[in-house]
Order: C-alpha cells, then sequence, then structure tokens
C-alpha cells in the first residue's frame, strides 16, 4: 500500500463509561453533540467545545447525559436526523427507536446538562436484530435493516409519526449497513450476502433496486459515500475496502481498492478533511478487528491513453479507447494507529461533519469507551 505518513492520530478525549461494549459513534451534524451506543441499551450524549478561539487548541468534551432507551436488549446502532433535534436507535430486540427532547431550547446551541430526552416512538416490524439505522439528507426519510434480511424505508412525518413506504427483501442474508446518498434519495445496503445493493424510489410504484455492486468475497459490513455524492466505498471481512464510481444515473463500477487491514474491517467514513491538494476527494477513515484505525488520503489522477494503454497490458484489463484521458482513483495511507482501545475491536469511526473540525474522528470498541482523535501534520503531534 502507498505510505506517506504526513500525519498522525492525537488522542483528544477518551470518554469510558458505557457498561459493556461499544457499538457506534454519531456526530450531530448540527451541534456540538457526540452520541455513542451500546450492548448496555443506552445512548451517551458528549458535548464538545473550544475553550480557546485557538482553533489549534484541542476541544474540550464532557459527558452530559446517559439515556436508559426504551430497548430491551443491544442498541446496535444510533443516527441523527439533519435538523440535530432528533436522533434513532436500532437495536437487536428488532425495533427502530425515535429520541426527542422534552422542550427545546431557545439558546444557540441548544445544549443544557440537565435536558432530557423521550422515546417519541417506537417502530416496529423487522422479524429480528435491527443492524442499522440512517436518515436522509433532507432527513424525510428513515431507512432500516436487520438480520432478517430486509431494509425498510420511513416517511418521517409530523409528530414523530412515520410511515413505511417499503419493505425490501433483495438481500439473502443478514443486511448489515444502510447508506444515503449524501445529496439524493439514493438508499445503499451491505449484506453478508458479501454484496451491496442501491435503491431508488419509483414515483409511480415502490422503492426497488437499480444495482447490485459485487466483488468482495466475504461478508460487506460498512459503506461511505464520498463527500461530493459520486463515489461509495464498501468495508468487508475479505480485509478490503473497495470504491465504486457512479458512471452514469443509476450506474456504478469498480475503480479502485484499499488493503492493509489485517483483519475484518467493521467500520468506515469518508469526509472532505484538511487534504492540501485540488485533486484531493478527502480523507477516508478505517477500523475493524484489528484494532487498528487508518486515514487514507483519496484523490484523483490523469492519464493518458497511452498510460492506460500500459495499465491495461499490465493487469490485463480492458480499457475503453473514447476518451484520450481518464481520471484514475489513488489512495494513499496518511495516518494510523494500533491498539486504538486496548487489545479490543474497534467497532465504529466516524468524522465529525460540523465545519471547522473536519480532522476530528470518534471510535467506538469493545472496551466500551468512545474515544475521540485529531489528524494532525507529523511535526506536531
Amino acid at each position: 500500500m502507498d505510505v506517506d505518513p504526513q500525519f498522525s492520530l492525537q488522542l483528544v478525549s477518551s470518554l469510558p463509561g458505557h457498561e459493556e461494549r461499544a457499538w457506534q459513534v454519531a456526530w450531530n451534524p448540527a451541534k456540538p453533540l457526540l452520541a455513542s451506543c451500546s450492548a448496555d441499551k443506552t445512548v451517551r450524549l458528549y458535548r464538545y467545545q473550544h475553550t480557546s478561539e485557538d482553533q489549534e487548541i484541542l476541544p474540550s468534551f464532557s459527558h452530559i447525559n446517559t439515556i436508559s432507551t426504551a430497548h430491551t436488549k443491544t442498541v446496535r446502532s444510533v443516527a441523527w436526523a439533519p435538523s440535530g433535534k432528533v436522533f434513532a436507535t436500532g437495536s437487536f430486540d428488532s425495533n427502530v427507536g425515535i429520541y426527542e427532547k422534552k422542550q427545546e431550547l431557545d439558546d444557540e446551541n441548544g445544549l443544557d446538562e440537565s435536558e432530557e430526552w423521550e422515546c417519541a416512538a417506537m417502530l416496529e416490524g423487522h422479524e429480528t436484530e435491527c443492524k442499522s439505522v440512517a436518515y436522509s439528507a433532507t432527513g424525510t426519510l428513515l431507512a432500516s435493516c436487520s438480520r432478517d434480511k430486509t431494509v425498510w424505508i420511513w416517511e418521517v412525518q409530523p409528530d414523530a409519526d412515520f410511515e413505511c413506504m417499503g419493505v425490501i427483501m433483495e438481500h439473502s442474508q443478514d443486511v448489515k449497513c444502510v447508506a444515503w446518498h449524501p445529496t439524493e434519495e439514493i438508499l445503499a445496503s451491505a449484506s453478508y450476502d458479501d454484496t451491496i445493493k442501491l435503491y431508488v424510489d419509483d414515483p409511480s410504484d415502490d422503492w426497488y433496486c437499480l444495482s447490485t455492486l459485487t466483488g468482495h468475497e466475504s461478508t460487506v459490513w460498512s459503506l461511505a459515500w464520498s463527500p461530493d455524492g459520486n463515489y461509495l466505498a464498501s468495508a468487508s471481512d475479505d480485509l478490503s475496502i473497495r470504491i465504486w464510481k457512479r458512471v452514469d444515473q443509476y450506474e456504478w463500477k469498480f475503480v479502485h481498492q484499499i488493503k492493509g487491514h489485517e483483519r475484518s474491517i467493521y467500520s468506515i467514513s469518508w469526509n472532505i478533511g484538511k487534504g492540501t491538494s485540488s485533486k484531493s476527494m478527502g480523507w477516508l477513515a478505517s477500523t475493524g478487528g484489528d484494532g487498528k484505525i487508518y486515514v487514507w488520503e483519496i484523490s484523483v489522477s490523469s492519464s493518458t491513453t497511452d498510460e492506460l494503454h500500459l495499465h491495461s497490458f499490465i493487469r490485463r484489463v480492458k480499457q475503453s479507447l473514447e476518451k484520450s484521458t481518464q481520471e484514475i482513483l489513488c489512495s494513499k495511507l496518511i495516518a494510523s494507529i494500533s491498539s486504538a482501545h486496548g487489545d479490543g475491536d474497534v467497532n465504529s469511526v466516524q468524522w465529525c461533519p460540523r465545519p471547522g473540525f473536519e480532522d476530528l474522528l470518534a471510535t467506538a470498541g469493545d472496551d466500551g469507551s468512545v474515544k475521540v482523535w485529531r489528524v494532525v501534520p507529523t511535526n506536531s503531534s
């Protein structure tokens, strides 16, 4: 793999507290809040803030609330609505929970250490463990997936009311992850059947599968869209990350593979990052069963037709002659850390989506803790 450790991962904050395995972290897109969920059936909320106007000073994190959910089993997934006022949970009890604050505050950040959250709705339908939940970019749709091999799409209505818009049964095995396109109503799902499927709504009918992406040789655990929505990354039990490029409205093709992890890759996250190159497509973070966190810079380069012919010959890949130049995707490992959560697995990694915090990421591990990391230039760590 192409290695250029020009950055390092600096631990910003270690946030213990869950009594059992921490499964996922989710940054609030609108407010300085971070959520985590766990096998202990709780969701923990943390607040962060800069204690100085100097942006180089690390933000401070503090625990502000532990929400005892209405779930009867492990809370496997947590996701914020784009408004930042609501979050959803997916649980091994097969249900999806919707949580809102009891009273909306008027201050700028809407934060209060004494604020209370309540379960506004419990969505039933899945027959067994719910593995993942995700809100669409507009917040008008919520997706969930399950061990029962189905993907459900719910329409978000006023007063915490939800209407099921479709139950999609395209996968042949456990569905591990759902992820919405960053700007369009296109949904991707990943499964134990080694495939990724993409769905759109047919206005005259129902949601349907428009494409199936194959190539992974084992379970696909996680999905992440590129910030511009032109690429989709998938992480697998086969120790690889595959990147798929959108080449037509409803067509994607495999364009790049990343390897480096020594055990299953459980989680990936793609954000704009702070790359200096004009060809940078952002930073992709990955983590999993080997306890390592990798940060890759994804970029594009243009090759001439002659160069493409050479690559084709060496790799025995047929290349089209339709264009004189073609973009080639590249990946470079720019930062890494081992034993991020001690000897245990790292189950989730997520970049902070808020402006000014593009170099912050959070992880959740089998040790029950949440950790926040910052990508810093090597000479600054």
